[in-house]
């Protein structure tokens, strides 16, 4: 072969078998002349993964990407409150009617939890149970089926109180006189009853039973059922959901509570407001509870009760979250309404005007 033959092999391309041609595109693809991934732009970072802060709801970015949801991780536990094991009670027997038309706002979880919460610091409390729903009642886990004794009786037949009061189950010192279905035609068969307004109010007080308290758990609605209430209370409590909704329909309620004062009972008075699933994280519940607070003064607890999924798991094991689980906020904070609510009672600070 002569020399420009052999020049001529050397420059020409080598041909390339498919096994090399498998290492050379493997190699190719690990080496450093591989193409490079472009970064994804910021809108398409999935939620939940970024790497600041992107609600002004969130006071702090996720640091655990695993937890699908805030609510599913456990709730801290707060240092319990500086309180004494007994609490003061009220010089006499205090009657207080819970009310708000609307639905949602935590009527029940308030009268369930407060009552809980007085009970086992000392105080004898009874809880009438005046919703047809009896939600009040499986919180006590008592057994509210169409067959037992229940308010209905006492407001449609006349029996004594005390002759259908059941105790709580994990609350000594608490009775519970518990609500049935048949309480939702209770208002039909009164129609034609005399002063069928103060039915309760009668069976109340003839009440010989030492209790500290009494509370009255309301339906959400303004018919004769919540009047039978706010007749048979001398004070009312309102919770106060911290949202705009709740606030539209409390002047209506007021104005009730007025009517009920000026024609059947002149003891009546708004005594307690509580400020109930407040949520921190947002503007709206600070500005709500400062409206409030703003235009009823004094009368509003300074305890506020949080968004809690302890307070709302509690009833489905037929308990108040102050057995359920003690050291949740929400217990804590239930506690700490129930003792700033024991001394105003036991001072007589809840006995004012109150507003109106």
């Amino acid at each position: 072969m002569s020399a420009a033959a052999i020049a001529q092999a050397d420059s020409a391309p080598a041909e390339v078998g498919p096994a090399a041609e498998a290492e050379v595109d493997t190699a190719g693809a690990h080496g450093a002349g591989a193409p490079q991934v472009a970064t994804s732009p910021a809108w398409a970072m999935p939620l939940g993964h970024e790497p600041v802060d992107v609600s002004r709801e969130t006071s702090t970015p996720l640091t655990d990407l695993d937890d699908v949801s805030r609510e599913t991780v456990p709730e801290p536990v707060a240092a319990p409150l500086a309180q004494p094991q007994l609490w003061p009670k009220p010089p006499e027997r205090k009657v207080v009617t819970i009310a708000n038309q609307k639905g949602g706002v935590g009527k029940t979880t308030t009268t369930v939890n407060l009552a809980a919460s007085l009970a086992q610091h000392g105080a004898r409390v009874l809880v009438i149970d005046l919703d047809p729903q009896g939600n009040a009642s499986t919180a006590f886990g008592i057994d509210h089926h169409e067959s037992i004794p229940s308010v209905y009786d006492v407001l449609v037949q006349g029996a004594d109180i005390a002759d259908i009061a059941i105790p709580a189950v994990d609350v000594p010192g608490l009775d519970c006189v518990p609500a049935t279905i048949d309480l939702a035609g209770a208002e039909i068969e009164l129609v034609s009853v005399v002063a069928r307004e103060s039915r309760l109010r009668k069976a109340v007080d003839a009440l010989e039973t030492a209790y500290d308290y009494v509370f009255i758990d309301c339906p959400p609605s303004l018919g004769l059922l919540t009047v039978n209430a706010l007749v048979a209370g001398r004070e009312v409590l309102i919770p106060i959901q911290c949202e705009f909704y709740a606030l539209e329909g409390l002047s209506q309620l007021l104005r009730n509570i007025e009517l009920v004062r000026s024609h059947l009972n002149e003891e009546l008075h708004v005594a307690t407001i509580l400020l109930t699933m407040f949520d921190a994280r947002t503007r709206l519940a600070e500005q709500v509870a400062a409206e409030v607070r703003n235009h009823f003064g004094e009368t509003v607890l300074k305890a506020t009760i949080p968004r809690s999924v302890r307070i709302s798991e509690a009833p489905g094991y037929g308990q108040s979250v102050m057995t359920y689980d003690p050291g949740s906020r929400g217990a804590l904070a239930y506690a700490a309404a129930g003792y700033e609510f024991a001394v105003r009672a036991a001072s007589g600070t809840t006995n004012g005007e109150g507003a109106s």
